[in-house]
């Protein structure tokens, strides 16, 4: 049974992903890591050190994913902002892994919530606006 609900939710984030504009995507995406905080957490107060560091890491890895999105070059100081954010909660979340630190994810996971409740106010006629076309 488990695995037919994992199966399904892969097929259903693909398809979810298929049709999905660079701004929904970055919404999953923040959903996503946030999520994997919260399961981190768990995992530490329940003291499954395995399951947390798979967590963990893919916290790791969708919060590099946004980083590694980020137009430096284009993007001014919104971008360096954005990326001294995403170096912080990176930061926060290794101490979390090292010293099984549930503070640290919540300092990460205060961040990213900000992060994405500004993102996800961005009105939908300017979701089509990217550092290579500001003017749009």
């Amino acid at each position: 049974m488990r695995g037919s609900l994992q199966s399904y939710r892969k097929v259903s984030l693909e398809s979810q992903l298929a049709d999905a504009s660079p701004h929904k995507i970055t919404q999953m995406l923040f959903a996503g890591a946030l999520e994997r905080l919260a399961q981190t957490r768990a995992a530490i107060e329940q003291g499954n050190m395995a399951n947390k560091g798979v967590l963990i890491g893919k916290a790791i890895g969708i919060i590099q994913g946004l980083r590694n999105g980020l137009v430096m070059d284009q993007g001014g100081e919104l971008a360096k902002n954005l990326n001294d954010l995403y170096e912080f909660v990176l930061r926060r979340l290794g101490e979390a892994n090292i010293n099984n630190d549930p503070a640290a994810l919540d300092d990460a996971a205060t961040i990213l919530r900000e992060l994405k409740e500004a993102w996800d106010a961005i009105p939908a006629d300017k979701h089509h606006i990217t550092a290579q076309n500001p003017s749009a």
